[in-house]
């Protein structure tokens, strides 16, 4: 077994992203794609002598909480007994607030990580149920380039990725919650169900869904199908996207209304928003049109990144 290993922990994007429903226990049944994308953290895993240490090193301080690095061992540790000292030293590109699963990918790079420098075989079952617990976005970075995800997030169908395509992200000047993002959609579902309602009794219109769930869209088939067709066709829709143009901070409203424009004033075949933002992002034919798009968005924007997916096989993520 390995007393030092390095991994590195892709950022994901989300080309569709559907919020279908609150459910009792809190959290929302989702219907998405999720495309892992050829940047993100690092993180090299030191076993120390001695046992229960854990030091994190950064390269930059995480908000209290927000450390998904050291929930994931104590987590590891409680699940499998594992006790060997670490020291963890984590390179942080990815952006906070960003919807691009940075927290979620470091998570899975320490229960992946712990697996092999412990000697540890947990089945798949197992794995993806310590990664759950973790957050709604951890399952699929044990290892997966693209997936059909729904649930809350821990239904995973492995999917081909795009070929010949290249992503420009754009993280503007502001990050976004993801509880915050989720409490708006619920709270502007609720109230156009309310007001739907109202309508309904009077005689003067349709109600709309009064559970707060959003109406039906393309089939998970064709949503699939649609992943090997030129991005110029895709179907795919992010709920958060026009929920914050309309009823969000205007300021931010209008930095995504924007930033949409610039894309396809630039060339994207497609353009959208991931997770529940602030990262938006260009989808490109031509790696020469996505350099030029990024040289021009340069100037505007707080963090241009172009990248293109990353090629990992269904079965899970060659370490």
């Amino acid at each position: 077994m390995p007393s030092v290993l390095t991994i590195e922990a892709p950022c994901k994007i989300n080309l569709h992203l559907r919020v279908l429903g609150r459910r009792e226990d809190g959290f929302h049944d989702l219907e998405s794609l999720f495309l892992a994308l050829s940047w993100g953290d690092t993180l090299t895993f030191e076993v120390k002598a001695g046992e229960g240490d854990c030091e994190v090193l950064m390269d930059r301080e995480l908000p209290p909480g927000g450390n998904l690095v050291e929930k994931a061992v104590w987590a590891f540790r409680e699940a499998t007994g594992f006790r060997r000292s670490l020291r963890i030293r984590l390179v942080k590109r990815l952006p906070l607030g960003a919807g691009l699963g940075g927290g979620s990918s470091d998570a899975a790079a320490v229960l992946k990580a712990l697996a092999i420098l412990g000697g540890i075989a947990l089945d798949k079952g197992e794995l993806n149920k310590l990664a759950l617990g973790l957050g709604s976005d951890v399952p699929f970075f044990l290892g997966t380039g693209a997936a059909f995800v729904s649930g809350r997030g821990g239904f995973l169908e492995p999917v081909d990725p795009p070929e010949g395509i290249w992503i420009v992200l754009v993280k503007p000047g502001f990050s976004s919650s993801t509880p915050g993002a989720f409490a708006l959609l619920d709270r502007v579902r609720a109230g156009s169900a309310e007001a739907g309602s109202g309508r309904a009794e009077a005689g003067s219109g349709r109600a709309e869904a009064g559970n707060g769930r959003a109406e039906a869209g393309p089939s998970r088939e064709d949503l699939v199908r649609a992943l090997g067709e030129g991005p110029e066709t895709w179907p795919y829709t992010n709920d958060f996207l026009p929920l914050f143009i309309e009823h969000g901070p205007p300021e931010e409203g209008a930095v995504y209304s924007r930033l949409i424009g610039d894309f396809k004033r630039l060339g994207a075949a497609f353009a959208g928003l991931s997770g529940s933002g602030s990262t938006c992002f260009g989808v490109f034919k031509e790696k020469e049109a996505a350099k030029r798009a990024e040289k021009a968005l340069r100037s505007p924007w707080n963090l241009v990144k172009t990248t293109f997916p990353l090629r990992i096989e269904k079965s899970g993520i060659k370490i």
